[in-house]
């Protein structure tokens, strides 16, 4: 059985060591291998346009990984490259040593900070930042392999064509389309995060802490206000920008009239449930006292509902915003992301 096995492990390595008769044909090999990790990438990127989990795509990714791996072990078993010359396969080999590390382990770390954006602003801006110098990296590297094949293809009196393959165009497109909807994120996130911890407050009944969170918010959707006046739609196309000053006027207009309503509510609550305190530790409170205490039940009650409505009101609005800055990003992003 061993001298069987030995000459399958022959016969397999002799497939391999290919004897290319032009230098056409050995670009024409590498561009097989290289064009499998291209549609693996692409199939990535496109699960990432549509789906918000990163874990819910990673099946993907590992098969892009297997590509990467598969299409590096064949280039590799090459191993006199073209006729002895072996600069341009190595180069190669370091290419893809170098892009399974950034989707192995960079994207994995990537992951992982995805899970705890959502809870600050600044884990979501440093998810995005991370994940984006990924991506840089990754185009760094692609265009290093572009000026090595043409280096190789020069040396051997090879025209290449200067028009970027169709998948090409796809990648770069994505990525635009990408930086802008994540322009956009960042600036909705900021007060998104923020109504958040208003929210918190409110129901803590924390006076200082809603104040302090109100305030922010308004700076930040002023901030942001001012921000997309300069930004530029992406291809003319206004739809997420939009979105973005809308949800932006929302949360301005909640920081200055349901935050100040929201602590009126709750101090005048506070004074209520203290009138309470004080009337129970009495054994016999005087009429005027007890006057007192029902017109401030009186009140309170009657800030309760006009609260209540307002507090609906901004509930419904709120909703309808975010839905729809939800709606015009995915709807930007399946517009604008090329098709197969």
């Amino acid at each position: 059985m061993k001298p069987t096995l030995l000459l399958v492990l022959l016969i397999s390595l002799n497939a391999f060591a290919q004897d290319f008769k032009a230098p056409v044909d050995y670009l024409n090999f590498i561009g097989k291998e290289t064009n499998t990790i291209s549609q693996s990438t692409w199939k990535y990127t496109k699960a990432v346009a549509h789906s918000k989990s990163a874990r819910k795509i990673d099946a993907t990714r590992k098969n892009l990984i297997k590509s990467i791996q598969g299409a590096s072990k064949k280039i590799a078993a090459v191993k006199g490259g073209y006729k002895g010359d072996v600069e341009y396969k190595d180069q190669l080999i370091n290419y893809f040593s170098l892009q399974e590390k950034y989707v192995n382990e960079d994207y994995a770390k990537i992951i992982d900070m995805q899970d705890v954006a959502e809870q600050s602003y600044d884990f979501m801006e440093a998810y995005i930042i991370a994940r984006d110098m990924v991506n840089e990296k990754i185009n760094t590297e692609i265009e290093k392999l572009n000026t090595n094949q043409k280096a190789f293809a020069n040396k051997y009196g090879i025209t290449i064509s200067e028009d970027q393959s169709e998948l090409g165009k796809k990648m770069a497109i994505s990525n635009e389309v990408f930086k802008h909807q994540s322009d956009m994120y960042l600036i909705f996130f900021k007060v998104y995060i923020t109504d958040i911890n208003l929210m918190k407050a409110i129901e803590k009944k924390d006076v200082g802490s809603i104040q302090q969170n109100a305030s922010s918010l308004e700076q930040y959707a002023l901030e942001g206000i001012d921000k997309i006046k300069t930004a530029k739609p992406y291809k003319n196309d206004p739809m997420l920008v939009n979105a973005t000053k809308k949800v932006l006027e929302f949360y301005k207009k909640e920081a200055l009239e349901f935050a100040p309503a929201a602590v009126d509510f709750v101090m005048l609550n506070q004074k209520t449930e203290d009138a309470k305190k004080a009337m129970d530790s009495k054994s016999a409170p005087s009429k005027d006292e007890v006057a007192a205490y029902n017109k401030l039940v009186a009140d309170v009650n009657k800030a309760l509902g006009n609260y209540n409505k307002l507090n609906t009101k901004f509930f419904n609005d709120k909703n309808t915003a975010i839905t729809a800055w939800n709606t015009a990003s995915d709807g930007f992003v399946t517009k604008h992301i090329p098709k197969d």
